[in-house]
């Protein structure tokens, strides 16, 4: 016992004090959104099923594995249950968390402005993830594709329309468009409208359902390929066995998505992201093209200050140029901690793949771009 305690106490000597420091910041809390968040002049995100618990989930027991010290709510959580590995972002959920010790929050759910976290910025707390203002903002498709249009970043044309409007006075698009929530979560809601008949029908049963709030978004459908570009804040990472410093954010190798149905990439609730999406292969990363959307999406990663990694879908028209139609401020982070997870790569980790990170090798990664919260 003696001989332990000693050795315990020669290892912490070796210690620098900023390490020592390190260690003990480093007691996280992985959070999921426990409930539906409050509309936004009229317009409803709507909630997945278990709030992300299940990417949620995957991220603690990954980081559990490699070392990272998680506090979970129970202490031996079952693989098999997600919500025992995470906790809600209720009030509550976040005061026990810090109740045991926690002081690193990676905030896996849908953020908004007065979202409970901000009442905990001036507890000393670091924060994994978006602030909650600039998703609160940057989540509404017309306000960001307004404003990366006005920096020439190029968009499909769009058009909002409501209960109200008649849709014989949409202006400047053709057929087919596409028809998606403004306010949207990956493919839900999202479909292909060949004709003026369909547009009228589709809008009257999502403004019936009412699962999106009081308003839509109509864009030109473009032909070309899909792809997903995952972009990393600016920061310090672990890179082929070195550190390495990103003075601007970043962009991993494009996904391409496959399998498309009626032209749309299938929701990944139904379809794993595995079964329909490839890295391109090295010639096509090298393309002009590939090279100038990457450009696009480090410019607009910049626009919107990101904390944490952002996911922009694009797509090219008939003539392979790639336009920016979908930027979203929190990507799904799924990966394959548990024995029943083995199929669960996110875009994001297929792509990570690519530079040869793993899922521990990404996680680590982002939660290298904590950040401090302040009031």
């Amino acid at each position: 016992m003696v001989i332990r305690k000693v050795k315990k106490i020669s290892l912490i000597n070796k210690l620098s004090t900023n390490q020592e420091i390190e260690i003990k910041m480093n007691k996280i809390a992985i959070l999921y959104q426990a409930k539906l968040p409050p509309a936004k002049d009229g317009i409803q995100k709507p909630m997945k099923p278990g709030g992300y618990s299940d990417s949620g989930a995957d991220i603690a027991a990954q980081l559990k594995k490699g070392g990272v010290e998680v506090v979970t709510p129970v202490k031996t959580p079952n693989p098999n249950i997600d919500k025992e590995w995470v906790f809600p972002d209720t009030t509550a959920g976040i005061e026990e968390a810090l109740g045991k010790g926690v002081n690193t929050f990676w905030l896996n759910t849908v953020l908004y402005k007065d979202h409970p976290i901000e009442n905990c910025y001036d507890r000393g707390i670091e924060l994994v993830g978006q602030s909650p203002e600039s998703v609160d903002v940057f989540d509404d498709k017309t306000h960001t594709n307004e404003l990366l249009k006005r920096n020439k970043i190029p968009i499909p044309k769009n058009q909002i329309i409501t209960k109200q409007n008649n849709i014989d006075a949409i202006l400047g698009l053709q057929f087919p468009m596409v028809l998606k929530p403004i306010r949207g979560r990956g493919s839900q809601g999202v479909s292909k409208i060949e004709n003026r008949i369909e547009l009228k029908e589709k809008l009257d049963v999502l403004f019936t359902k009412n699962d999106f709030g009081s308003a839509a978004y109509i864009e030109n459908y473009l032909s070309g390929q899909e792809i997903t570009i995952s972009v990393m804040p600016k920061g310090k990472y672990q890179l082929n066995n070195d550190t390495k410093h990103f003075d601007r954010p970043w962009c991993l190798p494009a996904v391409k998505r496959i399998n498309h149905s009626n032209g749309i990439a299938p929701y990944n609730g139904i379809v794993a992201v595995m079964e329909n999406s490839e890295v391109l292969n090295d010639l096509e990363l090298k393309s002009e093209q590939i090279q100038e959307v990457n450009k696009h999406c480090i410019k607009a990663a910049e626009i919107i200050d990101i904390k944490a990694p952002i996911r922009i879908d694009c797509r090219a028209n008939e003539k392979g140029k790639y336009f920016l139609f979908d930027l979203n401020m929190k990507p799904n982070m799924t990966g394959p901690s548990r024995q029943h997870r083995k199929n669960q790569d996110s875009l994001s980790l297929l792509a990570a793949r690519k530079i040869g990170w793993n899922y521990l090798d990404l996680l680590n990664n982002i939660l290298n771009q904590k950040w401090k919260a302040s009031s």
